[in-house]
């Protein structure tokens, strides 16, 4: 019997000028490589201005209700940093408790729109396919009427405006696209084997959405979720514009801008540019973050 040929190491020499054994370099990314692409910068803003309205009462001069009647109108100065409103209201101390309500009319309402939007696109995306059928006919029904119509028709239900109404006004009326996403990625997965075992092991519907079917498709829709913060402090400042949202009594960045028809009139630019540019960066950091969202999922969905 031929016994087998051992092949061992000494045997063989590796020759050549100049030979060195390869060893790989990993490289490291360098801190500026790690930050690349990321809103680092309106993260930063954000969480400023966050921190501000909290911290508003050491923030604030002024108490943020007061009326200075000998102040009207009153041009920026050392004693009000950015003037005084119609009412003669120190604008630099409303902006940080207008803060308040205007970001938390915005997660409340994203809150809103987040629950209803996931839970009614789970329950059309496992129904069979005439129950769907009817569920997503509905959602486009509404859909297509227009938002603002739909905000004054609820608003009239609601009596008494406050941030619990307002919020419930915005939520109702604009989860209707998001449920139409969630139904979809919920079809894909639906037939999953992990899903069609936990319904094998009597696992009820809530329990199949919490631990199966949210967390599969969470990344995905989560920019939306995040960019529905600033639609709904948009949509809050356009009803307060009208004067249909907040009182003038709550204060809020959309109730400031509300008295901007006297303020073109009278020529107060401080009234109309102080709250605006709180607003517009405010809503520009979170559409940024919500951007990047959106890249990260697109970029994991490329590389699978």
């Amino acid at each position: 019997m031929v016994e087998p040929l051992c092949v061992r190491d000494e045997q063989f020499r590796m020759v050549g000028a100049d030979y060195r054994t390869h060893i790989p370099q990993v490289k490291r990314r360098t801190l500026r490589q790690e930050l690349k692409g990321k809103p680092i910068l309106s993260l930063l803003v954000f969480l400023v201005i966050i921190l501000g309205c909290i911290f508003a009462g050491k923030l604030a001069n002024h108490d943020p209700s007061g009326f200075y009647l000998q102040n009207l109108n009153e041009a920026p100065s050392a004693e009000f940093r950015f003037g005084t409103d119609s009412l003669g209201r120190d604008i630099y101390s409303m902006i940080w408790y207008g803060g308040r309500v205007s970001i938390a009319i915005g997660f409340l309402g994203a809150a809103i729109i987040a629950v209803i939007g996931t839970a009614y696109g789970c329950i059309s995306g496992t129904a069979n396919d005439k129950v769907d059928s009817v569920m997503m006919r509905f959602t486009e029904i509404c859909g297509s009427i227009p938002s603002l119509l739909f905000v004054l028709i609820l608003s009239a239900v609601f009596r008494t405006q406050d941030v619990l109404s307002i919020s419930l006004v915005i939520g109702i009326t604009g989860w209707f696209g998001l449920a139409r996403i969630v139904r979809s990625e919920v079809r894909q997965i639906r037939n999953s084997e992990y899903v069609l075992y936990a319904r094998c092991c009597n696992g009820g519907f809530f329990y199949v959405m919490a631990h199966h079917l949210v967390p599969n498709f969470i990344s995905a829709v989560m920019f939306i979720i995040v960019s529905f913060i600033s639609s709904c402090m948009t949509t809050e400042s356009t009803l307060s514009f009208l004067g249909l949202g907040l009182p003038v009594t709550v204060i809020s960045w959309g109730s400031m801008l509300s008295l901007a028809n006297k303020a073109l009139i009278m020529n107060t630019w401080w009234v109309i540019i102080f709250p605006g540019l709180f607003l517009v960066v405010t809503l520009m950091c979170i559409t940024n973050i919500g951007s990047f969202f959106r890249k990260e999922v697109n970029r994991k969905h490329s590389n699978l």
